[in-house]
C-alpha cells in the first residue's frame, strides 16, 4: 500500500488493509455449512450476514473498521419478495407457454427470456445499494443514487448489443455499468466519482481479444472431446437406429473434459478480469483521492484457479474462506493517492432498502 504525504491541513491519508486471519473464516465456513444442512440451506441468509460482519470488521481504513449493519432477516425477506413477485411468476409463465403452438410459444419465450437480461441488471444494482447502505466507518454510513430500473434496462441494452456483436462490446458496457455504479454512491454527504476517461487510460481490449479467442479454442477443443467420446457409440447403434446409451466411462470422461473446460476458463478470462478490474479501479475517485489496482493477469489466474479447486474439494462450504482471501489478496494490491479532509463529512440523508439483495439471491447473481 503507497503511502502518501499529506501536507493540507485537516486533511487525511487514505490506507486501506484486510487484518483478517483466514484460518478464522475456514472454521467459520465449517459451521455455516453444517447450519445449513441441518436447516435445509435456511440458515443461509443469517450466515451470510456473519461473514460479511466479519469481513467488513477485519476491514481497516486508517486504523479503523469498517461496520456491517445489514441483518439476516433483511436477506430472507428480500429473498421471499423476489421468490414471489417475480421468479414464480417468470418460472409460470415459460411452463404455460409449453402448451401454445410453436409460433405463439416463441411469442411469450422469446420476451420472457429477453426480461432475464433486465431482472440480472436490477439484482446488481439491489444487491450493490443494499451493501452500500449496510456499510458504516465511524458510524458514517454509504448511500446510493439512482434507481434499480434504469440500471437493469441500460443492463439489458448492453447486454443485446453484445450478443450482435458476439460480445466485442462487453467491455465497453462492462466498464459504463461499473460507471453508473459507482458514480452513484456517497459516503455520507460527499460523493464518489467515477471518470471514464481516467479507465479507458488503462487498456482492456487487447487482453478481450487474448480471452475471447482462447474462449473460443477451448471451447471447439470441449465439443471435439465429447465428439470423440460418444462416436463410436453413434457409429456402432448407426445401423439399428437405435439412440446412443452413455456409458460410465463416457460418463466421466464428458464430466472430466467439462471440469478441465471450467478450469481453462479460468486461465484464459485471467487477461481480461485483471485488466477490467484495473480500469475499473482506476477510474474511481473520491474527492482528492484516486486508487490503482497492481493486479497481473497470471496473479488472476492462480487466485481463480485456487478458488474453484477450493469449492469444489469442500463442495463449497469454503465460501466464506475463498471470499475472505479473494478480499485480502486484492486490498493488499490496492494504491491510494491523493486525500480528504474526514472531519468535514456529515451524514448522507435519505432512506435505505428495508430488505436485502433478494434479486440477487433468487436468480443466483453474485454480489459484490
Amino acid at each position: 500500500m503507497s503511502d502518501v504525504d499529506v501536507s493540507a491541513i485537516g486533511a487525511d491519508r487514505v490506507v486501506l488493509s484486510q487484518r483478517g486471519v483466514l484460518t478464522s473464516f475456514a472454521w467459520l465456513s465449517l459451521r455455516n455449512g453444517l447450519l445449513n444442512l441441518i436447516t435445509l440451506t435456511l440458515y443461509r441468509f443469517w450466515g451470510k450476514t456473519e461473514v460479511r460482519r466479519r469481513l467488513w470488521a477485519t476491514t481497516y481504513l486508517n486504523d479503523e473498521a469498517f461496520e456491517y449493519t445489514g441483518r439476516g432477516v433483511e436477506l430472507f425477506v428480500g429473498f421471499l419478495l423476489a421468490l414471489v413477485v417475480i421468479a414464480l411468476p417468470f418460472l409460470c409463465i415459460i411452463f404455460g407457454a409449453q402448451f401454445l403452438g410453436p409460433g405463439m410459444a416463441m411469442l411469450v419465450i422469446l420476451p420472457a427470456y429477453l426480461f432475464l437480461f433486465f431482472i440480472a441488471g436490477l439484482g446488481r444494482f439491489t444487491a450493490f445499494r443494499y451493501l452500500a447502505t449496510r456499510t458504516a466507518w465511524r458510524g458514517v454510513r454509504f448511500h446510493m443514487r439512482g434507481t434499480a430500473r434504469s440500471f437493469g434496462l441500460a443492463w439489458m441494452g448492453y447486454a443485446l448489443l453484445s450478443g450482435i456483436t458476439f460480445g466485442w462490446f462487453w467491455p465497453a458496457a462492462d466498464r459504463r455499468l461499473a460507471g453508473r455504479l459507482w458514480d452513484g454512491l456517497s459516503f455520507g454527504d460527499r460523493d464518489f466519482q467515477f471518470r471514464i476517461d481516467d479507465a479507458r487510460r488503462e487498456p482492456v481490449y487487447g487482453a478481450y481479444a487474448l480471452s475471447w479467442v482462447l474462449g473460443v479454442v477451448g471451447y471447439i477443443a470441449f465439443i471435439g472431446v465429447i465428439f470423440a467420446a460418444v462416436y463410436p457409440q453413434m457409429k456402432a447403434n448407426a445401423g439399428s437406429g437405435a439412440p446412443p446409451v452413455i456409458t460410465l466411462r463416457e460418463m466421466i470422461t464428458i464430466y472430466s473434459a467439462a471440469g478441465g473446460l471450467a478450469l481453462f476458463y479460468a486461465v484464459a478470462l485471467s487477461p481480461f478480469h485483471a485488466a477490467m478490474l484495473r480500469s475499473i479501479v482506476t477510474g474511481i475517485g473520491f474527492q482528492d483521492v484516486r486508487f490503482r489496482l497492481r493486479l497481473r493477469w497470471f496473479d488472476m489466474a492462480g487466485l481463480t484457479v485456487s478458488n474453484i479447486v477450493l469449492l469444489t474439494v469442500s463442495l463449497g462450504l469454503l465460501m466464506p474462506f475463498v471470499e475472505a482471501r479473494t478480499r485480502k489478496f486484492l486490498i493488499s494490491r490496492l494504491e491510494t493517492t491523493g486525500e480528504f479532509d474526514m472531519s468535514a463529512i456529515g451524514q448522507a440523508q435519505g432512506l435505505r432498502p428495508r430488505t436485502g439483495e433478494g434479486l440477487a439471491d433468487a436468480f443466483g447473481i453474485a454480489t459484490i
